[in-house]
């Protein structure tokens, strides 16, 4: 995951910019034995301005049997791939537009830059929102937030999953912080950055593009997301709350 030191970046993706800054926090480096972590790599020099947005590797092998290996691969491999390269293709025409001063297509890279801005961000917090066979459980900070927000963890989920199965054609579920209003909230988001609250930090997401589960599940989405909610990863939720805490 890469920071987004571009303001024009921080305006366009519709997570808005302190969801962006938190999503910074979520690449997964190396410690000194090699083994994948969720702290970020450089994370002392996240201010240093600008850097190439680059597809970060999966913290796991395999998630089986809840997403198969094939699914997997592709979604990583090729869609995500792909949204980073979208998201670099859009900030570097951006950076032409500026030094050209010829902003014709000005409509067209923003939109772009945008979407897969926001799919580059959405995806990186998909893979640490699942762990194989699920891990820990919420903190003690935000079970209080939970019950407080929502009503508990249990009901949190039957919304979250209710939520995600009713998004309109591609989209996603999100578990998020609200900053405004100091609450948990559960979002859908349509594509990647359309149905979003500006300012939100999320938590927890769900993919409901088909590619993230038609092979396994074709048409059953309902199926697919109920066994995803069975393999969250709360240790990672738990990083990302307590992240946003220090935030304020």
């Amino acid at each position: 995951m890469v920071p987004l030191g571009r303001r024009d970046a921080l305006k366009s993706i519709g997570l808005g910019g302190l969801s962006l800054a938190m999503a910074a926090t979520l690449g997964c480096g190396k410690d000194d034995e090699g083994e994948t972590t969720m702290e970020p790599e450089g994370a002392a020099t996240t201010m240093a301005g600008p850097q190439t947005y680059a597809l970060p590797d999966l913290p796991y092998q395999s998630l089986e049997p809840v997403i198969d290996d094939q699914t997997l691969a592709l979604h990583h491999d090729k869609h995500h791939a792909g949204y980073v390269k979208g998201a670099n293709a859009a900030v570097e025409a951006l950076e032409k537009a500026r030094a050209d001063g010829d902003y014709a297509m000005i409509k067209n890279w923003e939109r772009a830059l945008a979407f897969h801005g926001s799919g580059h961000v959405l995806h990186t917090l998909y893979w640490t929102s699942m762990w194989p066979g699920g891990r820990g459980q919420p903190s003690a900070d935000l079970a209080k937030a939970l019950d407080a927000s929502l009503g508990g963890k249990d009901k949190m989920l039957a919304q979250f999953g209710a939520a995600t199965k009713a998004v309109e054609a591609s989209g996603w579920g999100v578990l998020a912080w609200e900053p405004v209003g100091k609450r948990l909230i559960v979002l859908q988001a349509e594509r990647h950055q359309d149905l979003t609250v500006w300012g939100c930090v999320p938590l927890l997401v769900c993919d409901v593009w088909e590619h993230a589960y038609y092979l396994k599940y074709q048409n059953k989405r309902a199926d697919y997301v109920d066994a995803v909610v069975g393999i969250l990863d709360w240790e990672s939720a738990n990083k990302r709350f307590a992240a946003a805490m220090k935030g304020e």
